[in-house]
């Protein structure tokens, strides 16, 4: 896997490093690394719905995939520490690679499944507690728009290099008033333009 991207992602087209991803576990463990940093298994627990051993387990997995790393930072000895590997990581397609695009394919249903509910999450226990001018800037996006393939790529490139700066700078550089914001964004190319539903 390599980082060649804007954003530091691992690129992944190895179908088994695809499908070791593909499952809610192992995705929760390493969201929560991404978002908040390193940590042990047993701190890791709470967050993912798995005991500390089976966190361990998924973690020694996801290391062997290089999604995940050793941290030395840990509180004591007894306990290891693990950290992401890299901020995010995205599919790569391997022309004619059947089988990773079935991978691939898998992990985008785990995706699907796992963000479904995170609007719900935001909307009952964060965005009350929101000040008025975050809450008029947050919110759904539902655009349709009529694309080649060339422009969809290009609209994609465009978005990745305005947050590319946001996404690589360090947090502790980020302004006082700098808030983390979670942007989920779906692009769904319709499958027929002549039954598209409206």
């Amino acid at each position: 896997m390599s980082l060649t991207n804007r954003y530091g992602d691992l690129e992944i087209s190895d179908p088994q490093a695809l499908r070791a991803l593909a499952h809610p576990t192992r995705l929760a463990i390493l969201e929560r690394l991404q978002r908040h940093g390193p940590s042990t298994a047993s701190q890791l627990s709470p967050y993912v719905g798995a005991t500390p051993s089976v966190v361990s387990w998924h973690l020694r997995h996801l290391a062997g995939f290089g999604y995940v790393k050793d941290w030395d930072g840990a509180a004591t000895k007894r306990e290891r520490g693990w950290q992401a590997a890299s901020r995010g990581y995205r599919y790569v397609a391997r022309e004619g690679d059947a089988e990773a695009l079935e991978a691939a394919r898998q992990l985008q249903v785990e995706h699907f499944a796992g963000a479904a509910e995170v609007p719900m999450r935001w909307l009952e226990h964060d965005e009350a507690q929101l000040p008025a001018p975050w809450q008029e800037i947050a919110g759904l996006s539902n655009t349709r728009v009529k694309l080649t393939r060339a422009e969809l790529a290009a609209v994609e490139d465009g978005i990745e290099a305005l947050l590319a700066p946001y996404v690589n700078r360090i947090e502790s550089d980020a302004p006082e008033d700098a808030r983390g914001v979670r942007m989920l964004r779906y692009v769904l190319p319709e499958a027929d333009a002549e039954q598209a539903q409206p």
